[in-house]
């Protein structure tokens, strides 16, 4: 359909048919228009797979049977894999699924930024870094959309605590929105194109985020050129004209009064009495149409539009592959993994978190999985039936004494520990980063009789490891890992696959030590400000020297590599930064080589450390490899307020090369010329130190 033929249509549409399509008519569509064949825009939760199909107007089960999906690895869990390719595939997967189960626009993923180890929804989210969060996020997004499918990014913005979610003010200052909060959106829409852009429930500086016109029309809009649709989060508009000007497209929302919504019969009622102009809901239709006529919904596209497919066997190798990389070491001591099993007749499973499934919980995550295998029985797949896997779940003071009895027995034990869906959780934040009553002592019992017992910790936070970081030999961190799952852990423990998980955001040795609590506010009341600014996770970490349990990047292998030959070559462009890596051991691997940026001198306050580039390669033992890295002056930048646009303060920068942020292996200093990046300049709000 060309654009004129959506001019027309616009046109003809009475009011009434233009309000049915901008707000929702079922719990997850919009209305349509019969007359002239415009369908509903159906759309599904899905950060980890399609969500179960619901009554029309309620949120009551449809008790079908043929709702069941493939279940992917968790946002964090993806990060875990510091991998573009895997989350192109992910995308794929996820993208082929909902349109497989007649979606339009699936409503993920979600790439706020993880401020604190506390957040509830941190397990949807990716990384406490905003470039890792976009180079992940874009791949996602483009995979998803190669199936006529939305992707539908969330949550625009600052969303990044669930206490108080639905009427908390953020107030941060505009560095930290640029340098933080914002550039995995703005990544999303620059460079992924998402089609759809989920508003906030949160304020920013007082104003709701779903009818900010701030973000809504002057960032978005205006600055970044979006051209697609802005979707409400579910229940987060409060007021008919603010909505209807701040820029949002459509309504959705909890209940089923869908009639009432402020952007349905209030909101027609202001245009009759001449308070809102109908151009304004012209420009919502526009929007609408432009997007199903992309997804080949509209005319003679719909006989040629992608059908989707779900619950193929390609999907679940994708998963486990995906899986499989976002398996972190993060400690082995004496090389105790992999496990020998060779020989042996005994292996003891230890913990809730061996035997638990977690697809259906998380809140709106939740899905209803084909199958998910659980670390235990992945155990059991891989392990063969020629060795005894005995399990014990170490529930309360009995429990620990079968445990600590069982571990006394066998050489080799494994003890599952950390979290579940109900601390990682839509709609509440955790209270601290313990993790859950009983496990430590249940470690520490374990340890006591067995000395190499292995520790696996399944979270989608960062979790306090300091009860037995220092006495276990082995440690290893998973995130919620998809239906393939325990398949893909107990190949990494026993030796099937070498790990190549790297952290996404810093495990700190206590919540005290993190900025956001510690500098900022958490979770405040009505108002909660960011006062720790730009520096968020590794970046405060790094700048005040604060020892970490385990830093940034942090990931170890089953072989070693070796780091050589930086170069750093000006060009027309900016700089081309090479480094070779070397597979020094006797095992195929796979390296993410980071590369940080270091102000060396003092012109502006700024981290000490930036991720400003990586990649992730397959090195066979012995294969050396160059790789090439090219940096532009953005990536030398900062948010200069008063200027209102980024720039490059004169000075001398280092180019860091290494494993993680505290791995450096290379250095090279530079000298950057003082520039101002015009194409970036905004139109920003006067700012103080936090508004």
């Amino acid at each position: 359909m060309e654009r004129q033929e959506i001019e027309k249509l616009v046109k003809e549409l009475t009011l009434e048919e233009k309000i049915e399509m901008i707000h929702g008519q079922g719990i997850f569509h919009t209305g349509g228009v019969t007359r002239f064949h415009i369908p509903p825009l159906w759309m599904s939760d899905g950060p980890m797979g399609v969500r179960r199909e619901l009554e029309d107007d309620n949120w009551n089960p449809s008790g079908t049977t043929d709702d069941f999906v493939s279940y992917l690895p968790s946002n964090t869990a993806l990060a875990c894999t510091w991998n573009r390719r895997q989350a192109e595939q992910m995308g794929r997967v996820l993208g082929a699924e909902a349109r497989g189960r007649g979606k339009d626009v699936i409503l993920a993923p979600g790439i706020n930024i993880i401020r604190t180890p506390l957040c509830g929804r941190n397990f949807e989210y990716m990384s406490e870094d905003p470039y890792l969060t976009a180079q992940l996020a874009v791949p996602l997004i483009r995979g998803i959309q190669e199936n006529d499918t939305a992707a539908c990014v969330k949550h625009f913005a600052v969303n990044n605590q669930e206490t108080n979610r639905l009427t908390v003010s953020v107030e941060v200052s505009e560095r930290a929105l640029r340098e933080i909060y914002l550039p995995g959106f703005e990544a999303a829409v620059k460079e992924g194109k998402s089609m759809t852009i989920m508003g906030a429930y949160n304020k920013l500086r007082g104003v709701f985020c779903c009818h900010n016109p701030y973000l809504l029309r002057e960032i978005l809009r205006k600055e970044w050129n979006f051209d697609g649709v802005v979707i409400s989060d579910w229940g987060a508009v409060h007021n008919t004209l603010e909505a209807a000007l701040g820029g949002l497209d459509i309504e959705m929302s909890v209940t089923n009064d869908f009639d009432d919504y402020y952007m349905a019969d209030p909101l027609f009622k202001k245009v009759l009495e001449k308070e809102v102009d109908e151009e304004i809901i012209n420009e919502k239709v526009r929007h609408i149409l432009n997007l199903m006529n992309r997804l080949s919904m509209l005319g003679e596209k719909r006989k040629n539009r992608t059908p989707g497919v779900f619950n193929m066997s390609a999907h679940q190798e994708a998963i486990r592959s995906c899986g499989e990389e976002a398996v972190v070491l993060l400690k082995n001591e004496e090389d105790r993994l992999p496990l020998i099993l060779e020989g042996k007749k005994r292996l003891a499973v230890i913990g809730e978190n061996a035997a638990a499934l977690h697809a259906m919980g998380g809140g709106s995550a939740g899905i209803k999985a084909l199958y998910e295998i659980s670390p235990l029985m992945g155990l059991k797949i891989e392990a063969g039936g020629n060795i005894g896997v005995d399990y014990e779940p170490g529930v309360g003071p009995e429990g620990i004494k079968k445990a600590e009895i069982l571990a006394a027995e066998c050489e080799d034990v494994i003890v599952f520990a950390g979290l579940n869906h109900q601390s990682d959780v839509e709609g509440q934040d955790r209270k601290d980063m313990k993790i859950p009553a009983g496990q430590e002592e249940l470690i520490s019992a374990v340890l006591d009789v067995n000395e190499n017992a292995v520790i696996v910790v399944l979270a989608g936070s960062p979790v306090e490891l300091e009860a037995f970081a220092d006495r276990a030999k082995a440690i290893v961190y998973t995130s919620y890992n998809g239906m393939e799952g325990g398949r893909a852990l107990a190949g990494v423990l026993l030796g099937n696959v070498n790990p190549s998980g790297k952290l996404p955001f810093t495990l700190p040795r206590c919540l005290e030590d993190c900025p956001a609590h510690k500098l900022g506010e958490f979770p405040g009341d009505e108002i909660v400000v960011y006062r720790e600014g730009v520096f968020v996770g590794y970046r405060y970490f790094e700048s005040e020297e604060v020892s970490v349990r385990y830093c940034f990047g942090h990931g170890l292998s089953y072989t070693e590599y070796g780091y050589g030959n930086l170069s750093v070559e000006k060009t027309s462009q900016g700089y081309l930064v090479k480094a070779d890596v070397e597979n020094c051991g006797n095992r195929a691997g796979l390296e993410t080589v980071q590369v940080y940026v270091r102000a060396a001198g003092e012109t502006i306050k700024r981290p000490v450390m930036e991720l400003r580039g990586f990649d992730k390669i397959l090195l066979e033992p012995g294969e050396k490899r160059t790789l090439a890295f090219c940096f532009t002056e953005k990536d030398f930048s900062y948010y200069n307020e008063e200027l209102k646009c980024f720039a490059v303060p004169e000075d001398e920068y280092d180019i860091c090369v290494g494993s993680s942020v505290s791995d450096i292996r290379l250095k090279q200093r530079i000298e950057v010329d003082k520039c101002v990046l015009e194409a970036e300049k905004s139109n920003g709000p006067e700012t103080d130190s936090f508004r």
